[in-house]
């Protein structure tokens, strides 16, 4: 169902590999709400995935862009900005990538420079995103960006390795540069920790499948999935949402406060 939440709003969907990946729902889900958008994603990404698929279904534009160079993204809004006839509204950073979770490579043996790489794709490319959107005053007033998360940026969990320790600083970028766009342009910088998703990357992770069964039983109402969580980023984009900036917003099913279900009690339990 089309609320037109989006009408009349352009914006950037970063990530969007196929139609596994929560950028592809978001971008579905933006063009049902009456928004124009632009796709992009890096190079090699583009190759490997079906992003022209997605561009024809919401009559988007494609525009290559390595999220680590502030050449190409200061490409990336100058080229939006023509081709949408505007300034950006709303941009989604769903980027993320750990080498050493690739390669298998335990955490208390991480190679330092695959560490640096994740760190730059998967963390410094938000705060070169908002940088580049500030110098060119890309962003509309009151417009919004959002960024994806997960909970091991504060809680351990083992499988997870260094991309907690990324995921912990693209939660801080949020919140520092949350302000300073806030004061300067009033525009609104968040991060959604999402559920466990069955997404092309979550599915690589080690362990993912067994882990997702288990926070879907941990949740009261169950892992959120990507299309709820689509719904989510749109009311983030909207106009319903203009004083929500620099928060951690947990779309998890209630897992994030739920500390122990009776459904997994009951597999300890021996009756």
């Amino acid at each position: 169902m089309s609320y037109n939440l989006l009408k009349g709003k352009r914006g950037i969907i970063s990530g969007a590999l196929d139609s596994n990946s929560i950028a592809w729902k978001v971008a579905k889900r933006c063009h049902e709400e009456g928004a124009k958008i632009v796709l992009t994603n890096a190079p090699i990404a583009m190759r490997m995935g079906e992003i022209k698929k997605l561009a024809d279904e919401t009559g988007s534009e494609i525009i290559p862009a390595d999220a680590t160079s502030m050449e190409d993204l200061i490409n990336l809004y100058s080229k939006s900005m023509e081709t949408m006839g505007g300034k950006i509204d709303f941009i989604l950073h769903s980027i993320g990538m750990s080498v050493n979770i690739r390669k298998n490579i335990p955490y208390e043996e991480s190679n330092y420079d695959y560490f640096m790489k994740g760190i730059d794709v998967s963390a410094m490319s938000l705060h070169k995103m908002l940088s580049a959107a500030m110098k060119l005053d890309a962003i509309n007033d009151w417009g919004s960006v959002v960024a994806l998360t997960y909970i091991a940026a504060q809680r351990t969990y083992p499988f997870y390795t260094d991309m907690a320790d990324i995921k912990a600083m693209l939660e801080s970028i949020t919140r520092s540069f949350g302000y300073h766009y806030g004061k300067k342009k009033n525009v609104r910088v968040n991060t959604i920790s999402q559920s466990p998703t069955k997404t092309t990357a979550g599915s690589g992770i080690k362990g993912f499948e067994d882990f997702y069964n288990f926070a879907d039983k941990i949740s009261p109402m169950g892992n959120a999935s990507a299309e709820a969580c689509a719904d989510y980023c749109v009311s983030l984009f909207s106009d319903l949402t203009r004083m929500v900036t620099m928060q951690n917003l947990f779309h998890d099913g209630g897992y994030s406060n739920t500390g122990i279900s009776m459904e997994v009690m009951e597999k300890f339990s021996g009756n």
